[in-house]
């Protein structure tokens, strides 16, 4: 597999550090409000990887993802909703495995909360660490970590050590490129303010330092894998987490860095003044599902950017729909039979994707070659060339790309819960058909015009009629 590099800059040969185990750890969600599609974008990514390097490779994965409950923007909102900080950010937590169930995405081996006990001891350790190699300095009761001890440091993001400022200090996680400075490791205790006593002097963690002691707690000795997240980590959270991970071990952090492009929204960055930043409830909001908001984010190459419009979002549901009713219509053929190029077409299609997925996850490439399959089956269909013997392995072959994508699994997940419960569907279908025999149109219309609005479409056919969500 080829995966491009953060660190180079080039496609590299990928394979695990040792044996056929892959350690890899993404950035979570900072839990101060609940994820919005931007940041769905990279975790959807990530868990594409994940699945290439699982199902389509064959490897064990053990993937770490982590959510920030301790840093600034956690603490602040807290305080404004007058809540415990724990509390707080154990809301947001239950809507991101909400929304990432609905998203699909696969459990990671590790969920990790900064604030976690052992966590925080880890950062201790880290901390320890570096003290001891002369990293750190202490000013104002806070701990900092000197980049100019670091000669590597800004490799990642290839900064220009003539505009770095080392000696000057920064307080704040988040700060801009050119604020390249001596960061903040641990936050002096203030009154208002969590802290803990496991360092001196008393206080709380910095953002950076608390991904650092969660994957060297939970993934071992370095280096790692793969570290993931979106592009806007690469700089300061990447860059310092490298500082402190190789400052404290003397070792690699990780080998491979994979970073996701930003989604933008109508040609415009994501934010709250804008109105833009849409979470999953606010797209089913207005009708639309969480499967196309999957296939959709995952339709580009992460490595670009990906403009989200609702018509985009709409073309996403036509195309998983496309998808779906070929699917039910290979339950159609009943023409006895197997035909050898047909196999051969199904297999050509299955190294195409695979191709494309090795290819540093060319999901669209991928996407490209199921379409193309889909249209030569479809004209088989037509032409009364494909046969009931080819539907297994036809079958088999999109199971094999769902593995991979997991948009098809989601959307029959949506499907086997409709907005309307399954036995009032199938009594009103029972009803349209009576009042149809009676040749009660205008009643039978209003059943099906009724079951349209609450989400359910039913489609009539030589078998029958099926339903559908909307």
């Amino acid at each position: 597999m080829r995966l491009y590099n953060t660190l180079t800059r080039s496609e590299e040969n990928f394979a695990p550090g040792s044996g056929d185990n892959v350690r890899m750890y993404t950035c979570g969600l900072t839990v101060y409000a609940r994820g919005h599609i931007g940041n769905f974008r990279t975790f959807i990514c990530v868990d594409v990887l994940r699945r290439t390097l699982k199902y389509l490779l064959g490897y064990q994965v053990r993937q770490v993802m982590n959510f920030t409950d301790v840093d600034d923007r956690t603490i602040s909102g807290a305080q404004k909703a007058g809540m415990d900080l724990r509390a707080y950010t154990e809301q947001y937590i239950q809507a991101f495995r909400e929304d990432a169930q609905a998203l699909g995405l696969e459990p990671v081996e590790e969920n990790p909360r900064a604030t976690d006990e052992a966590n925080i001891l880890a950062m201790a350790d880290v901390i320890r660490a570096l003290e001891k190699n002369g990293h750190t300095y202490v000013s104002d009761g806070s701990i900092y970590f000197k980049i100019s001890t670091m000669p590597g440091y800004g490799r990642l993001a290839r900064l220009d050590h003539d505009g770095m400022k080392p000696g000057a200090r920064v307080d704040t996680d988040t700060y801009a490129k050119e604020d390249a400075r001596d960061f903040v490791l641990w936050k002096a205790a203030r009154p208002d303010e969590p802290r803990w006593d496991v360092v001196d002097p008393p206080g709380r963690p910095g953002w950076h330092l608390e991904c650092s002691a969660m994957a060297l707690r939970l993934l071992g000795e370095p280096p790692i894998d793969i570290h993931a997240g979106g592009i806007d980590l690469i700089f300061p959270h990447h860059e310092n987490e490298i500082a402190q991970s190789e400052g404290a071990t003397g070792r690699p952090f990780s080998r491979f860095w994979v970073h996701v492009e930003y989604l933008i929204v109508d040609e415009q960055k994501m934010s709250k003044s804008l109105g833009n930043t849409y979470t999953i409830p606010d797209v089913v909001e207005r009708g639309y599902r969480p499967s196309a908001v999957r296939y959709l984010l995952l339709s580009a190459h992460y490595r670009k950017q990906l403009n989200f419009t609702w018509a985009s979002l709409g073309q996403a549901e036509e195309a998983l729909r496309r998808l779906t009713d070929f699917l039910v219509r290979l339950g159609t053929v009943t023409r006895d039979g197997a035909h050898s190029d047909i196999a051969d077409r199904v297999s050509r299609a299955r190294k195409e994707f695979a191709d494309a997925m090795q290819d540093d996850l060319n999901t669209a490439a991928a996407l490209g070659a199921i379409f193309d399959l889909v249209r030569a089956l479809n004209s088989a269909i037509d032409a009364g060339q494909l046969g009931a013997g080819d539907v297994p392995g036809i079958r088999e072959a999109f199971g094999g790309f769902d593995q991979v994508l997991g948009v098809l699994s989601l959307r029959q997940a949506e499907d086997d819960q409709p907005p309307v419960p399954v036995e009032e569907i199938e009594r009103l279908i029972e009803e349209r058909h009576a009042a149809r025999r009676r040749r009660d149109f205008a009643a039978a219309d209003r059943i099906r015009d009724d079951l349209a609005a609450r989400g359910v479409l039913l489609e009539d056919g030589p078998g029958g009629t099926r339903w559908k969500r909307k």
